[in-house]
């Protein structure tokens, strides 16, 4: 069922990020979207006239203001974040932080940034967690839950500003090499196309819905 308001209102946590800076900029120029609320812990270097930037300290959220849907897009790694727990922190406890903030603010439709291998029951932390997170949003009484899992994204992280990773060097040229020979849930797929699928998929559908990445593609490309 499509949300048939025409200026919604929507939180995003995660503006700052790959993916989330495109939903972010997705949204702004989408003419059904009036306002973006983007919760973030730093400024963001983006200004624009829907669009209203919240510092906040995910920890101890503050009343979110009114919105009709959001976008978690909170993320980390566990040697950037520095421990297990700091990355938990963000990757579980802030993105649930949110979804329960937005709730009370009037948000029923979720789009969520997961991971390929996402398994509550995995023995990798990583996928455990993510995991986790998906089932504790699934527990929640949504009528919408969208959840994108791309496998590795084909993204350098040089234009946010930090340093390019050798993992990246490593791990990109060889996944696009491979991209014709892997199960379609885990081609690597472009941060672009993950933001497309999520802001396509979130004010039309009902229920709980999973994107593995070979649908975050298609959904990416035929959508621009």
């Amino acid at each position: 069922m499509k949300n048939s308001d025409k200026n919604r209102v929507v939180l995003l946590a995660g503006a700052s990020g790959l993916v989330g800076g495109h939903i972010l900029q997705l949204l702004l120029n989408d003419s059904e979207v009036s306002c973006v609320h983007a919760l973030t812990r730093r400024s963001l270097r983006v200004s624009h006239p829907k669009l209203q930037v919240h510092l906040v300290d995910f920890t101890s959220l503050p009343q979110l203001p009114h919105a009709h849907e959001a976008y978690l897009a909170l993320g980390t790694t566990i040697k950037v974040a520095g421990s297990k727990e700091a990355f938990r922190a963000v990757d579980f406890e802030a993105n649930l932080a949110v979804a329960q903030a937005a709730m009370l603010a009037g948000v029923s439709r979720i789009g969520l940034v997961s991971a390929g291998a996402a398994n509550a029951k995995s023995s990798m932390f990583y996928t455990r967690v993510k995991g986790e997170l998906e089932e504790a949003l699934t527990a929640l009484p949504l009528t919408t839950l969208v959840i994108a899992r791309p496998s590795l994204l084909l993204d350098y992280r040089t234009g946010l500003g930090q340093p390019l990773r050798l993992g990246e060097l490593i791990s990109i040229p060889l996944a696009k090499l491979l991209s014709p020979i892997l199960p379609a849930a885990y081609k690597p797929v472009r941060a672009l196309a993950v933001a497309r699928a999520l802001t396509l998929k979130v004010p039309v559908t009902a229920g709980v819905v999973v994107l593995p990445s070979n649908q975050l593609i298609e959904l990416g490309v035929t959508t621009g």
